[in-house]
């Protein structure tokens, strides 16, 4: 068998705080925050659930995009890379840490589900692009190309009222 290596981390869950920019003195934007995420457990009708929390890395334009479109309580999907990293503390410990570098982040909620302060961060940079387009929570990600976003339509989607009329 070839040499096979793999890391590919795609995490979907709420911040835990607003996201905070910060600059290396090399000047390069990161921000690193937490992502909430339910494990639910038990049977069906007595579901119950946990949270898991993961900490998070983004760098550089997608560190930008995060940090102005996305605050405490937002949906966030996240995809990236798992890393593990050590040092020797102060003490003279070996410490690690395990976290997740994003490498894209994409918006989940609809525009009328998300933190008004998402809508009111989304609007005031559309007043200066090209085109009106608000993120609908059907795909839209990362920073634009052209400094501005394409207009996108959402998928329509035919109802489903029971799980038994599912085909698998």
């Amino acid at each position: 068998m070839a040499n096979f290596n793999f890391n590919k981390v795609i995490l979907g869950g709420r911040l835990t705080a607003d996201p905070e920019l910060k600059t290396t003195p090399s000047g390069i934007a990161v921000t690193s925050f937490t992502v909430a995420v339910n494990r639910r457990y038990g049977q069906k009708s007595g579901e119950e659930a946990q949270a898991d929390f993961f900490n998070v890395t983004a760098w550089r334009q997608t560190a930008e995009f995060i940090t102005r479109y996305f605050r405490k309580a937002s949906s966030i999907c996240v995809v990236g890379t798992l890393q593990t990293r050590s040092w020797v503390d102060q003490n003279g410990q070996k410490r690690f840490a395990t976290e997740i570098v994003a490498d894209e982040a994409y918006f989940v909620d609809a525009k009328s589900e998300s933190p008004m302060a998402v809508q009111q961060a989304a609007a005031m940079y559309n007043q200066g692009a090209q085109s009106s387009y608000v993120p609908d929570g059907y795909g839209a990600y990362g920073m634009p190309q052209g400094g501005a976003y394409q207009n996108q339509t959402a998928p329509k989607f035919e109802e489903i009222s029971d799980d038994e009329e599912l085909p698998f």
